[in-house]
């Protein structure tokens, strides 16, 4: 008879993984920490979150959702498909997105759990535990709570107010090291509004290629420019530089919550090899892919979306743009720098013109308790001493929000 084993294991011991507990989303560890009410005397109106379905002004073209219909009754998109997207899907992907300066084939697609699925995967396969990351400060969070998770070092490159939050492309190369393994790029910009002209792209590359470094491109907002503006694709203006360009349906289309993203491999001189390549395929197997029912509608949504829907789109959010500029411009105490794009407005805090704020977190606390209007402080993307605004709500809606920022920064400017 052979002797018992003995059990090392006495009592139950189980604790969270370090990679959880090391991941954490920087907006939540601010605002879950307010503890202040809204004010029960008035309407809850929120500027926070960047969800453009949130009030139902804005809304997918009736086409598409036929497609998604067409597609569930066809019963043809059911089951798996291959975890970096159905070969079809991919193909009208690259149909519509390649450009004679940057051309893609459905090999150079793969698709993705949202355009956030798309960052976790470029950075997991660039960076390993112990490198650094470059990340734009002020920059979308999930940047960094993707980072973290993996073990990777954070080094934050500045945005520069003053000139329309294009890079410090200087401080941004005095960061870089032998351990430095990508930068993010996002253009246009969450939180900033801002859209880089051509030669600041081109400046930011000529950087990447003296230093040897690949590009992550967050693009997801490429198609959202207001006039007067114009968005360069970063693959488009390289031939040397490696990228990795992301976006998705979300923005353009108003769907977040349909969870289709992609990326785009940009490789003229085969920089990333197969090994990259063969890495992006592996880290696609984590969850088999995204939504089967979305990616077999692809083609229609992409391809026979009347373009009438664009512009209708970047016209009511130009106009929300506008409105918000010319009030807000005009409050003592705030400055705004103008956006270019997207759907977000960053706003300076003058704190010595304010007798009882000290800080954009106590303005965003005030602001909510007294007047039930709800922004993001800016520290939550790294910039201190300002908001960020979403002007996604109906006119009537900003117009209201607006009145009562201007009441509550008469009451409390010096």
């Amino acid at each position: 008879m052979s002797a018992t084993k003995s059990n090392p294991r006495q009592s139950w011991s189980v604790s969270a993984s370090i990679t959880s507990k090391r991941t954490s989303n920087p907006i939540r560890a601010i605002v879950d920490h307010i503890k202040v009410k809204p004010n029960a005397n008035k309407s809850m109106i929120s500027l926070a979150l960047g969800d453009p379905t949130l009030f139902g002004n804005f809304k997918i073209h009736q086409s598409c959702t036929d497609a998604v219909i067409k597609e569930v009754t066809s019963y043809k998109s059911n089951g798996y498909p291959p975890s970096t997207g159905y070969p079809h899907a991919r193909q009208a992907v690259a149909e519509k997105f390649t450009l004679p300066e940057a051309p893609l084939t459905a090999q150079d697609v793969i698709l993705t759990s949202g355009c956030s699925g798309a960052l976790d995967m470029c950075i997991g396969v660039l960076c390993n535990e112990g490198d650094n990351i470059l990340l734009p400060r002020p920059g979308f969070s999930l940047y960094q709570t993707c980072a973290d998770s993996k073990g990777i070092e954070v080094r934050y490159y500045d945005l520069l107010p003053e000139n329309n939050w294009e890079m410090d492309l200087k401080q941004l190369e005095s960061l870089i090291d032998e351990r430095t393994a990508t930068v993010v790029m996002n253009n246009p910009s969450n939180p900033c509004g801002s859209v880089f002209r051509k030669q600041h792209l081109l400046d930011f590359l000529a950087v990447c290629e003296r230093n040897h470094l690949p590009v992550i491109a967050d693009e997801i907002y490429c198609d959202l420019v207001f006039s007067g503006n114009e968005f360069y694709s970063l693959a488009s203006l390289t031939k040397t530089v490696p990228v990795l360009s992301v976006g998705g349906l979300a923005k353009k289309y108003l769907v977040p919550g349909w969870r289709l993203g992609w990326i785009f491999i940009h490789d003229r001189n085969d920089i990333f090899a197969a090994e990259v390549r063969d890495g992006l395929n592996s880290l696609s197997q984590l969850i088999l892919g995204p939504n089967s029912v979305i990616q077999g509608a692809l083609r229609d949504i992409l391809h026979n979306t009347d373009e009438s829907f664009y512009d209708e789109t970047r016209a009511q959010l130009e106009a929300n743009a506008k409105l918000s500029t010319d009030i807000l411009s005009k409050v003592p105490g705030l400055k705004v720098i103008v956006p270019q794009g997207a759907m977000y407005v960053m706003i300076g805090i003058n704190i010595n013109e304010f007798k009882d704020i000290p800080n954009d977190i106590v303005f965003t606390e005030k602001l909510l308790g007294e007047e039930s209007v709800m922004c993001l402080p800016g520290s939550v993307f790294q910039c201190p001493n300002f908001i960020r605004i979403v002007f996604t709500s109906p006119p009537e809606v900003l117009q209201d929000a607006y009145n009562r920022m201007t009441e509550f920064c008469a009451r409390h400017h010096v």
